[in-house]
């Protein structure tokens, strides 16, 4: 799985791209046909939101995670995509199902109007 990360207002060093790539890699695992993740850190206000955007089966997931340090913030946006995607992985196993067919119960009237009672 491909990681686009970037910066706004903060420095990407090797400890942030190694703590990305540690947070990510359990994700990487359970959904193998997940291809790219794009991952915005930036700081504004003295808080640190992560953003985190990609396409799995189909559909866009995006997922946002806020705190006033960085790492949990990552963590925080990592744990929101990871129950996003289980969502969206859950969807397209119910939709591979046969929905129950509803029958209607026979009516008593009906029942005795076809009986023969002579």
């Amino acid at each position: 799985m491909k990681i686009n990360l970037s910066g706004h207002h903060v420095d990407m060093t090797d400890a942030v791209k190694q703590h990305v790539q540690e947070k990510f890699s359990k994700i990487a695992n359970h959904f193998p046909s997940l291809l790219a993740l794009d991952i915005i850190i930036s700081k504004e206000h003295k808080k640190f939101y992560t953003e985190i955007s990609t396409n799995y089966a189909g559909s866009r997931i995006s997922v946002k995670g806020e705190n006033d340090v960085m790492y949990p913030a990552i963590a925080n946006a990592a744990k929101k995509l990871d129950a996003s995607l289980k969502h969206r992985k859950g969807q397209l196993k119910a939709n591979k199902h046969e929905k129950p067919v509803s029958t209607t119960p026979p009516i008593a009237h009906e029942i005795i109007q076809e009986m023969n009672l002579n």
